[in-house]
């Protein structure tokens, strides 16, 4: 499959890695606002382009892979498919609800695939969690955070991000989405708080939050997020998962950092705890990094494509992890609970 990356940022250049590897595809050009000072040695050779519009016109890929900050997302999806090809593209999938279901209505439309990067459903680890915890039955508690104490240049990232994206809505997207794999219950209202704790973001903007969604089976969930060099590097990272019957969870290290990007997706083991039992460790070891968890993903694009999965249900629980997370969002703005 022709395929063209646009962004070349942390997630840009890992799905580039992977197209490289992988030869069920051919990359036929990255797009990048300017290019990098430093590519990988194994991309360096591909064409870059600067203007997107151009690049889509003149190459005509099968596939785009679209990994630019979140408020091109939609946009640039729909551009794609309208000139022929399927879509990757990271989450969150737009930065509204509306825009959201108008790019999944453009893949209906065009019969185009469109994928959007949950990284964890492609996670053995992760995936465990979620059997185990489906296996207890619920209701359920999800207790599930990921602060980052950012510095240097991954702050640069984060105060970028957050021109268009607080922590909670970039983030909680993947974690609302494992809550929704658990229990198949809607979610029904959400609460959320937020803080600004910094000066170097804009006035509107919050660099720490966290929310409280209800789901119709009775279950709750907490999700926190929070990026910046003040945030505190103790209890980073909770991953819980209780119900009646017990709690699965996943257990780190003490020496994990906040800011080591592999830790974001990786679980050491986890812990299944069954009421009146006792608990159980399952080691997690030989668990794929971040690149090869990219891998995997961009395999399951190529399946996707190839063996015409049907992704409806994938596309609708992309758009509502993300309604969960902005209905968040609207309620730190408002100190309103939202009504789903």
């Amino acid at each position: 499959m022709r395929t063209l990356v646009v962004g070349l940022g942390n997630m840009g250049l890992s799905h580039a890695r992977a197209y490289h590897a992988d030869p069920s595809f051919e990359i036929v050009g990255l797009v990048s606002r300017s290019r990098p000072e430093r590519l990988p040695a194994e991309l360096a050779a591909y064409p870059h382009h600067t203007d997107y519009h151009a690049a889509l016109a003149a190459l005509k890929p099968d596939l785009v892979c679209i990994a630019t900050y979140s408020d091109t997302h939609a946009d640039f999806a729909c551009a794609a498919m309208d000139a022929g090809a399927h879509v990757f593209v990271e989450k969150p999938l737009a930065t509204t609800v509306a825009e959201a279901r108008r790019v999944v209505a453009k893949a209906q439309e065009t019969g185009r695939k469109l994928v959007v990067g949950y990284i964890l459903r492609h996670h053995p680890s992760w995936q465990r969690l979620i059997a185990e915890a489906r296996a207890l039955g619920g209701p359920y508690v999800f207790r599930l955070n990921l602060n980052q104490q950012s510095s240097g240049p991954t702050w640069e990232v984060h105060k970028a991000l957050m021109q268009t994206t607080p922590p909670i809505v970039d983030c909680g997207v993947h974690y609302v989405d494992v809550m929704c794999q658990i229990t198949d219950a809607a979610p029904v209202e959400v609460r959320g708080m937020g803080l600004r704790l910094s000066d170097e973001i804009a006035a509107d903007m919050y660099n720490y939050g966290h929310f409280q969604v209800l789901f119709a089976d009775g279950s709750l969930g907490w999700y926190e997020a929070g990026w910046g060099p003040m945030m505190s590097d103790t209890a980073f990272f909770v991953k819980d998962v209780v119900s009646p019957k017990g709690a699965v969870s996943i257990r780190m290290p003490d020496t994990v950092r906040s800011d080591d990007i592999d830790a974001h997706t990786q679980t050491s083991k986890l812990r299944l705890h069954k009421a009146g039992e006792g608990h159980q460790d399952l080691d997690m070891a030989d668990e794929p990094g971040h690149d090869a968890l990219c891998a995997r993903e961009q395999a399951y694009v190529a399946r996707a494509i190839t063996e015409n999965l049907d992704l409806t249900r994938h596309m609708s629980d992309a758009v509502r992890s993300l309604a969960v997370c902005l209905a968040a969002d609207e309620s730190v703005r408002s100190g309103k609970p939202v009504k789903l």
